[in-house]
């Protein structure tokens, strides 16, 4: 998923949109879905595998934004007797409409992710599943992975059971309303309990010393052929539906590392330098951070309904870099197993309609459930599905920069020559001329030529804009 969420609104011909195809053309990004593969995905949808189990009386839901059609989770949240809490996780279940060795398994191996412009997404599967059948959409009956997990009273897991079975949302909500239903006691009780588990899991998270990110989302409002950057900040239902889908992810990874075959998502703890720049970055943005303090609880502390925090938290996505997947088989467990944003093993296996791992990390562990094989399609494909993943997560954070930089110059086009406040957060160890700065306002990071023979590295700096063509997607400062 992008770390950086991105709409755009205005006409299609607005010079932003007209970029943003460009950018498409440029990257080389898939364009439509062959026809064979839209021919296979058509006969897929209508005759799928379906499995024995039915669950289709229990009352699930989703939790999406409200124009979202490709729908790869729903819940259902229950107390149990005696105490503690059962969490039902529904995840779509694409290798039911999916044949290894197929058009549209091919093409999901040829895209790898689903990628997301300010203006549109480049789908992994082709709509009539990704958006159709697959997709647990309400009053639907669908094919699903279904997750069993039962919680003690402090949500810690007691037992994580994984099977096949039938299942039918009964709504789909969003996160405005179920916020609104909870807060103000309206809510039916599978939603209510949301809050109560979710802010569990986020003291268990802490208790960890795992973080998790409260990412604004950003919107770019066209007006009169200028552009405006709004955020929207999110709810305490987002974080607490994400703890639900974490919670199904270090479940996975703890049956597959048992089992002794898997693919976790890993990553190292970021490295020295990585947090140096954040520093410099939080001084920009006139953040507190005394140096006392560690990382995860000065994000804890931030308010992303603050536009200086909200681009802070933007920022912070920089640690995820170095995040990879790690493939093991044959009980030979590596040495790196460890998330370190969760602080925990985790996996990736919420979202099979949008991320191509997903769809294999689910098949592992039903099979560790079911003390049964592995299918040989799943086995065939898991040593290269690290590399895969590696160079799908590569085109789509090329995608994510790309389009920022972009916005960013759509942002500043009709302000070239104007000076800025900012503070240099970067300096190229061969060229002290240039580096990078981050400016206060508008929250934007970009590249600084020339000026003092060096750059002051972490001190703030009067800068100049030279340049901002999202033609290009080139903005570019210089000192003032």
């Amino acid at each position: 998923m992008p770390r950086r969420h991105l709409h755009v609104t205005g006409a299609a011909e607005a010079p932003l949109r007209a970029a943003l195809r460009e950018l498409r053309t440029t990257l080389d990004v898939p364009g439509a879905f062959p026809a064979d593969v839209l021919a296979e995905a058509e006969r897929a949808a209508a005759s799928p595998r379906l499995p024995d189990r039915d669950a289709t009386d229990v009352p699930f839901f989703t939790i999406d934004p409200p124009t979202s059609v490709d729908l790869d989770q729903a819940m259902h949240l229950a107390r149990r007797e005696g105490g503690g809490f059962r969490v039902r996780y529904a995840i779509a279940d694409v290798a039911a409409y999916v044949t290894p060795g197929g058009t549209v398994d091919a093409e999901a191996h040829r895209r790898v992710t689903t990628l997301y412009f300010p203006d549109e997404k480049v789908p992994l599967h082709p709509t009539a599943l990704s958006e159709g059948a697959a997709s647990l959409l309400p009053g639907q009956t669908c094919p699903a992975v279904l997750w069993t997990l039962d919680l003690d009273e402090d949500g810690r897991t007691e037992r994580a059971d994984v099977h096949r079975a039938l299942v039918r949302s009964r709504a789909k909500l969003d996160y405005e309303s179920v916020q609104r239903a909870i807060d103000d006691g309206t809510a039916e009780e599978s939603a209510a309990l949301l809050r109560e588990i979710g802010t569990l899991r986020e003291r268990l998270e802490v208790e960890r010393g795992g973080i998790s990110l409260n990412v604004p989302e950003q919107e770019i409002v066209e007006r009169d052929g200028t552009y405006e950057l709004a955020y929207r900040a999110p709810l305490p239902a987002d974080g607490w539906n994400a703890q639900i889908s974490l919670l199904t992810g270090m479940a996975a990874a703890q049956l597959m590392i048992d089992s002794g075959t898997g693919i976790l998502r890993t990553l190292p703890t970021a490295p020295d330098g990585a947090v140096g720049r954040l520093r410099r970055t939080a001084e920009a943005l006139h953040i507190d951070w005394p140096h006392h303090v560690p990382y995860a609880q000065l994000v804890r502390s931030l308010d992303p309904r603050q536009s200086h925090h909200a681009a802070f938290l933007q920022e912070c996505t920089t640690l995820l870099r170095g995040a990879g997947y790690t493939a093991f088989s044959g009980g030979d467990i590596p040495d790196l197993t460890l998330h370190a944003a969760v602080a925990a093993p985790y996996a990736h296996c919420t979202a099979p309609l949008r991320r191509l791992v997903d769809r294999y990390a689910s098949e592992l562990c039903l099979a560790a459930c079911a003390g049964a094989g592995i299918p040989q399609w799943v086995l065939a494909a898991l040593a290269n599905l690290p590399k895969e993943m590696a160079d799908g997560a590569r085109r789509a954070n090329t995608v994510e920069r790309e389009c920022v930089d972009i916005v960013e110059a759509a942002l500043l086009k009709d302000r070239v020559g104007e000076v800025f406040d900012a503070v240099v957060v970067d300096v190229k160890d061969r060229e002290p001329t240039v580096g990078t700065v981050q400016l206060t306002d508008p929250a934007i990071v970009a590249r600084i030529e020339g000026g003092p023979a060096h750059l002051p590295l972490g001190e703030r700096l009067r800068v100049r804009l030279t340049r901002a063509d999202p033609g290009t997607a080139k903005v570019q400062f210089t000192s003032a």
